[in-house]
């Protein structure tokens, strides 16, 4: 099993109360606000040998926001903990990033931490507004709902290879460095669904969200590979890779035939586990504890 699930049931199990817990924000009904936490780990999560200083935040805050996106919620405030290494230099060119990518999403930041460190670790808290909203949950994917998706698979898994194999820069590596958030998509099926649904995504790999949907809905989801969006032929990373931050959707056939974009990939199944073209898969995924 996944050393981080391990984690996660130990401290679900040690807590008195573990509500909140079990989706990648926590939402605060009496509020309406989503709330969710990230951290990169420099040599886990990025490497300067890849990235600069700016890459490494504005891709930190896509991460958090993409979170609160696939929520349904609307990203509004962010806070930053910054521990490592850093000078002036270092500081600008990194809130720079933050800067150009908060401003583009229409998000405020309401302070943070600076803590010295042997590695550049980034924590970032971000709230979302879900007012007029329907949000998501990994227990909402029923029998007979679609599985629908937008965007491309295993275009950022393939940018890491390439810079790892010396290359400068292409299409794949800018797609890892900077990739694109589908909130036109998910502000639509949060604002338009009827029924309750499921949304990840796909930070850890499309088969990961699958399996995550499936495992808290307690469903079988069925995948047809040859309906998933991908521009590389690479079956390993399209389902497996990780950091594409596609939006992967649960929803019943009606909201479904509501909202333009969305690309239909499989279908949810009474059952258990994720096939791929009718063949059960297990579980593989990233892991933040290797």
């Amino acid at each position: 099993m996944n050393r981080e699930f391990e984690f996660l049931k130990i401290i679900s199990d040690t807590l008195s109360d573990s509500s909140f817990l079990g989706d990648d924000c926590a939402y605060l009904d009496e509020y309406k606000l989503a709330i969710s936490k990230d951290c990169l780990i420099e040599d886990v999560h990025f490497s300067f040998d890849f990235m600069s200083s700016y890459e490494i935040a504005r891709k930190a805050v896509l991460v958090n926001i993409s979170d609160i996106l696939a929520s349904g919620a609307k990203p509004k405030y962010i806070l930053i903990g910054l521990s490592g290494k850093f000078n002036e230099k270092f500081v600008k060119e990194f809130y720079q990033g933050i800067n150009d990518t908060i401003e583009k999403y229409d998000i405020k930041l309401l302070g943070g931490d600076l803590v010295k460190g042997d590695k550049l670790a980034v924590s970032i808290t971000i709230l979302g507004d879900y007012k007029k909203r329907n949000v998501s949950s990994r227990k909402n994917a029923k029998d007979g709902y679609i599985v629908a998706t937008t965007g491309e698979f295993g275009s950022s898994a393939k940018g890491l290879e390439d810079l790892k194999r010396g290359l400068k820069d292409n299409y794949f590596i800018q797609y890892h460095k900077n990739p694109p958030l589908f909130n036109n998509i998910t502000s639509k099926v949060a604002a338009v669904v009827k029924n309750p649904y499921a949304m990840m995504d796909s930070s850890d790999g499309l088969y990961d969200c699958l399996y995550q949907i499936a495992a808290k809905s307690n469903v079988r989801i069925d995948v047809n590979y040859d309906l998933i969006p991908k521009k590389i032929d690479d079956k390993n990373l399209v389902l497996f890779g990780g950091e594409d931050y596609c939006p992967v959707i649960c929803l019943s056939k009606e909201d479904f035939d509501k909202i333009d974009g969305l690309i239909k990939i499989g279908i949810v199944k009474t059952g258990k586990g994720v096939y791929i073209d009718n063949n059960k898969i297990d579980y593989r995924g990233f892991s933040h504890f290797e």
